[in-house]
């Protein structure tokens, strides 16, 4: 089964008031036992390759525009999910998420067990942008997004 498109819960809205952007993925994998942060580590620590390369290009065109990039002094020494900050973690959800000058992001991972042994993983993404440099790097990431995201929620049912 590949991850679909669904709605945004209520409550995952509220993890960032105001957002211009919301979108949520989810996958349901034969894994009774997964928690949150388990998830949320499968999908995000080792991309495949071509999600590394577009990161890395990514990092090299927003670093003049002095945006926030992986190797950013001010994410040493934060816990990190893969290149993105934890701001919250429980059982049932991982949040990870970044204040920038030109948007703020957040990264929900969620696990619900359902029945016949089977938990559902959902990956929310929501985004509030500040300015226009915000709008335009919204605009031209969301075509990757929307193939990226399914592609990494997909990993959390690749256990080792």
């Amino acid at each position: 089964m590949r991850p679909i498109a669904v709605d945004v819960k209520l409550d995952v809205r509220g993890l960032l008031p105001g957002a211009d952007f919301a979108d949520a993925f989810a996958f349901v994998v034969d894994d009774p036992s997964l928690d949150a942060v388990t998830a949320a580590h499968l999908a995000i620590d080792r991309p495949p390759g071509w999600i590394a390369t577009l990161m890395w290009i990514r990092d090299l065109f927003v670093r003049p525009f002095g945006l926030v990039t992986r190797g950013d002094p001010g994410l040493v020494g934060l816990q990190r999910i893969g290149a993105f900050p934890l701001l919250s973690e429980t059982p049932s959800r991982v949040v990870m998420g970044l204040a920038d000058k030109h948007l703020d992001f957040r990264l929900a991972i969620d696990v619900s067990a359902l029945d016949e042994g089977r938990s559902e993983v959902v990956a929310t993404t929501l985004v509030r942008t500040h300015n226009l440099l915000g709008r335009v790097y919204l605009a031209i990431v969301l075509p990757f997004h929307r193939h990226i995201v399914p592609s990494m929620i997909a990993r959390a049912a690749r256990r080792p």
